[in-house]
């Protein structure tokens, strides 16, 4: 795979290369780049409960944006991370955000406190938000550039939005779990909030994006590679 290869899985995920830069898929959902001590985690939707009883639909578990932020607490203890990217969608909607409990507010700023703190800003929350941090539709890191929707034709990208997961057989059963697509153009992350759902591999906008040598990498406690199902 031309500029892009998966070279070995331990215990922090599964390490990777894209455009020179050598990266880790965490298990969890995010991606780790050590030699800028970043991390970027990609939709996570917080809010989002808050949002479907707005909207008035069924009640859900309203634990979700907790949850979330105590993984990405636990990815921010085990890497030390100084710069954190979120790549859009960080909230369900701009009213999601304004109506985050103020428990949870101060739960993001102090993890914010002593970093710099990146939100790309996505379909679900466009436009700068009432918290800390930078706003940003795209944030080039050479040779990298983050951003929240692939764009055709691009090389060295990072996106989220549509939630990749794939199917995977176990010795017991057949499970769909989120996935990292990649190949030498890109990595298209998946979603790291609780209750985001997801895109099949096999979806059309998907294959369209990969290349045919696309692979992906499944999160869970032991992340592993497949090639990417289509």
């Amino acid at each position: 795979m031309r500029g892009n290869c998966a070279t070995n899985i331990g215990m922090s995920g599964v390490s990777l290369s894209l455009a020179g830069a050598q990266l880790s898929a965490l298990g969890s959902g995010a991606l780790w780049w050590a030699e800028r001590s970043i991390l970027c985690v990609s939709d996570l939707h917080l809010g989002k409960s808050e949002r479907m009883a707005r909207k008035g639909s069924p009640p859900m578990p309203p634990y979700e944006t907790r949850d979330t932020l105590i993984r990405l607490e636990n990815d921010l203890r085990q890497t030390g991370a100084s710069t954190v990217i979120c790549l859009g969608d960080s909230f369900d909607d701009k009213e999601a955000a304004a109506s985050l409990p103020e428990a949870e507010r101060l739960w993001v700023s102090r993890l914010q406190a002593g970093r710099r703190w990146v939100w790309i800003e996505g379909n679900h929350d466009p436009g700068p938000i009432d918290l800390g941090g930078s706003h940003l539709a795209t944030l080039p890191l050479p040779p990298l550039t983050f951003r929240h929707i692939a764009l055709p034709g691009q090389s060295g990208e990072i996106s989220g939005h549509y939630h990749p997961k794939v199917r995977v057989q176990t010795r017991l059963r057949t499970m769909t779990r989120p996935a990292f697509l990649f190949d030498s153009d890109r990595i298209i992350m998946p979603a790291y909030g609780t209750y985001t759902g997801g895109l099949r591999s096999t979806d059309d906008a998907l294959v369209s994006l990969m290349r045919v040598e696309a692979r992906a990498i499944v999160t869970g406690q032991t992340p592993r590679i497949v090639d990417m199902p289509r």
